[in-house]
């Protein structure tokens, strides 16, 4: 009873369609690593963009929006399915019972975000990620071939003659399940960070067993750093301010409460996220002061509370009034644009393995997602993966092959602070603008911390996972800031000796330090 024609690891939105689009007679099991709602995806405030019954917008411009926000590093064929197929998930979300805000005519109300040059931004209030995340598990709840494990940690997966052999520790159980075909929505990796506004669950446990069934992890390094997380030092997950609040009309101000984005860029609050978080940055610099804030107090109170009741009540919550009060905010973790590399029926290098949502790199975001891309990635391209499964499962042998698994049950508990140290290393190696000496110095003391848990006898728990994954991912991103930063500077090194050993000499170029990613 243990064996499945696919697993998905991961009850986030892309997990869930994924499982949806299976063919019914398919036995699939879905991996919640904690409660199932605990997600990235339930957290999207936004919305989701997409060209869907306009009649004055255009996929093409949708295109060209994402590829401005992106730098122009999107891959075309992925951002072309992306654009073009968004009316056929928004259309069945819908059918399944989403329900979208409305404006008075009965057609459906669109806003705007920053980097969109059209109002294609479909939301449920500012809780569209949690509206879309509770009604794909509603339905998938309904489904006689699709079982769900809550509090379901991947310890291991390894590949088998036969597909997949996945090791879980199912509550305090050890379990091993096998598949023909693994689909891998895990998330993001915010975790890795001290401040980030991703759940509990975003350590890049995907991401790290990819890399070690040696699956192409691409651009991991692309990090985005949401503008207007609500700037609360004492809480490692910081509340996101949506960036629709920014597209209702809010204005940002420095620490003098003055507009500032005017001396940065021409498009004000409604540049990219990734714009708006360097001119945060460059203007903290010119004052002196990382006390920044958004306000829309001078809109009509009632639009506001009505507009964004979930942001209205938490701000209140912490003491803010966003109807009198101007919005604490800062620069925080956010999104990941980088991951397992796919195609676009998100398959990856490793065969019978996919990869939807964030912990994929399906090449559509660029080196900067565009605002609201995110959920509809994540529905498109799990479609598009449970389509591609379906195909192929048909010449699929019906057996299973079981790998063996040892979970060290008598080894010692990893370290304390082990997860905290790898947080401060890359708090301080890259935020928003890399700090290319943290960098190499972090580097080295991530490759320490690896080499002791790949190598250390630890007892395999949620703990090591989570630390081992954290790890992991931190190990590829500094590698592939360091591979950028070698591309920026000149590098001088002893003769002989390895291009990052601890006696290298790095010398930057002049007015170069800003623009190395």
């Amino acid at each position: 009873m243990k064996n499945f024609d696919v697993i998905i690891a991961g009850c986030g939105a892309a997990g869930l369609y994924s499982a949806i689009n299976l063919p019914s007679d398919f036995r699939i099991l879905v991996l919640s690593k904690r409660e199932l709602t605990l997600c990235n995806s339930a957290l999207a405030q936004g919305g989701i963009a997409g060209v869907y019954k306009s009649p004055t917008d255009d996929p093409e411009l949708h295109k060209q929006d994402t590829f401005i926000a992106g730098g122009f590093e999107n891959d075309p064929v992925s951002t072309d399915v992306l654009v073009h197929e968004a009316a056929i998930d928004i259309d069945r979300i819908i059918g399944l019972g989403v329900d979208f805000d409305k404006k008075e005519d009965g057609d459906y109300h669109r806003t705007l975000e920053g980097g969109h040059g059209k109002h294609r931004i479909f939301h449920h209030k500012d809780s569209t990620g949690y509206e879309i995340e509770t009604k794909l598990l509603a339905y998938v709840q309904t489904l006689p071939n699709v079982e769900i494990w809550e509090n379901a940690v991947m310890t291991d997966v390894k590949k088998t003659e036969t597909g997949f052999s996945f090791h879980i520790l199912k509550g305090e159980e050890f379990v091993t399940a096998n598949s023909h075909f693994a689909v891998f929505a895990t998330g993001g990796i915010g975790r890795v960070y001290e401040y980030t506004t991703n759940s509990a669950i975003a350590t890049g446990d995907g991401i790290a067993l990819a890399y070690k069934l040696g699956a192409r992890i691409k651009n991991l390094s692309y990090i985005q750093f949401h503008p207007t997380a609500f700037n609360n030092r004492d809480k490692r997950e910081c509340f996101l301010i949506s960036e629709a609040v920014r597209g209702e009309g809010a204005y940002l101000k420095n620490c003098h409460h003055e507009r500032f984005m005017h001396r940065y860029d021409k498009r004000l609050e409604l540049a990219p996220r990734d714009v708006v978080s360097h001119s945060i940055i460059f203007e903290a610099k010119r004052t002196g002061s990382d006390e920044f804030f958004l306000d829309i107090s001078y809109k009509d109170p009632e639009f506001i509370k009505n507009r964004f009741p979930m942001i209205y009540k938490n701000l209140l919550d912490a003491g803010y009034d966003m109807t009198k009060d101007l919005i604490p905010i800062f620069p925080c973790q956010h999104y990941l644009m980088g991951g397992i590399d796919v195609d676009t029926y998100a398959r990856t290098s490793v065969e019978g393995l996919y990869a939807c949502g964030e912990c994929s790199h399906t090449g559509v975001h660029g080196n900067n997602r565009l605002a609201s891309n995110s959920l509809l990635e994540a529905l498109v391209f799990s479609r598009r993966a449970a389509h591609d499964i379906a195909e192929k499962n048909a010449a699929h042998t019906k057996e299973f092959t079981q790998a063996e698994f040892e979970d060290h049950s008598h080894s010692p508990h990893i370290p304390h602070g082990i997860r905290t140290k790898i947080r401060r290393i890359m708090q301080s190696a890259y935020f928003v603008i890399p700090d290319v000496e943290e960098v190499f110095k972090g580097y080295r003391e991530i490759c320490e911390l690896k080499e002791s848990l790949d190598r250390g006898d630890y007892k395999i728990d949620r703990d090591y996972v989570e630390a081992s994954s954290l790890c992991t991912c931190a190990y590829i991103i500094l590698t592939d800031c360091m591979k950028i930063a070698t591309e920026n500077a000149e590098l001088t090194t002893s003769e002989g000796e390895d291009m990052y050993s601890e006696d290298q000499e790095l010398t930057i170029k002049k007015d170069e330090t800003d623009y190395l990613f």
